[in-house]
């Protein structure tokens, strides 16, 4: 009791009072405030399995991770630089690039203006050794392609099936129906791995996902990591915060609290 820890749930968290069972809830570490560890584990557990897990991220090679300026994106940069000379590519609107070479991405890429496969292919005629894919359909295929031999795959979201504010169901059918598909024969002579990612269903592996915030939370208190707050709202905000969001804002994590920083409350009344 009166113990501060960070919580770990599918869903339900968007409230001012919350039950869940002791086995996901993990003490902060010293000098952690309550916004970074609301961005840490979600983001962070998701990225160091992704890299680590699947990916077996070793030192010397190249990894493309898209939406790099985002909660999971960021995460995924800082992890990188715990290992030597992980040469990174990243893409996001061009307004974002500055940041991100600032935090370790060597060649930003705009998706939006730009074929990010074939700026890769220019710097690095062979590909990639890892691809983080959070994108589905068409991106899926194109960062199959774009592996080295030995090279993985990790999907672990349909960000393509999200396009604004409301359901697109011409973007979702053309989504399903771009879905990247191949068998274990093809596999096999490609020399290639294809993984699949959901931390969301993995919540009997409670001793698996304790081992992983362990190291995150060493890494913290060594300094190797740090969650990148974008922006904080109130609850009586949300719709705002989702826009920052769907709109393709944000440069690190969103965060959501029962009521508005205490300064900001100060303004408001002057």
């Amino acid at each position: 009791v009166g113990d501060k820890v960070m919580v770990l749930a599918r869903s339900g968290l968007w409230q001012e009072v919350v039950n869940v069972p002791a086995s996901h809830t993990f003490p902060m570490p010293e000098g952690m405030s309550f916004e970074e560890a609301a961005a840490l584990l979600v983001n962070y557990i998701t990225a160091y399995m992704v890299l680590f897990d699947f990916g077996n991220l070793r030192p010397n090679q190249s990894v493309l991770i898209h939406m790099a300026a985002g909660g999971v994106g960021t995460a995924a940069i800082q992890l990188c630089k715990t290992v030597e000379n992980v040469t990174i590519f990243g893409t996001a609107s061009a307004s974002k690039h500055d940041s991100l070479k600032e935090s370790g991405v060597a060649h930003p890429i705009d998706y939006r203006t730009m074929d990010y496969a074939e700026e890769i292919r220019k710097i690095s005629p062979k590909g990639v050794d890892i691809v983080l894919d959070p994108l589905g359909g068409s991106d899926t295929t194109k960062a199959f392609h774009l592996l080295k031999p030995m090279g993985k795959l990790i999907t672990y979201g349909v960000a393509n099936l999200l396009t604004g504010q409301k359901k697109n169901l011409m973007a979702m059918a053309k989504t399903w129906w771009n879905q990247f598909s191949i068998t274990a024969l093809q596999l096999l002579s490609q020399n290639k791995a294809v993984c699949g990612y959901h931390l969301g269903y993995m919540d009997e592996e409670v001793e698996l996902i304790g081992s992983v915030v362990a190291k995150l939370v060493n890494l913290y208190s060594q300094g190797k990591i740090k969650p990148k707050i974008d922006s904080v709202w109130p609850f009586d905000q949300v719709a705002e915060a989702m826009k920052q969001m769907q709109e393709k804002k944000n440069v690190g994590k969103v965060i959501l609290v029962p009521e508005a920083p205490k300064e900001e409350s100060k303004k408001a009344e002057n």
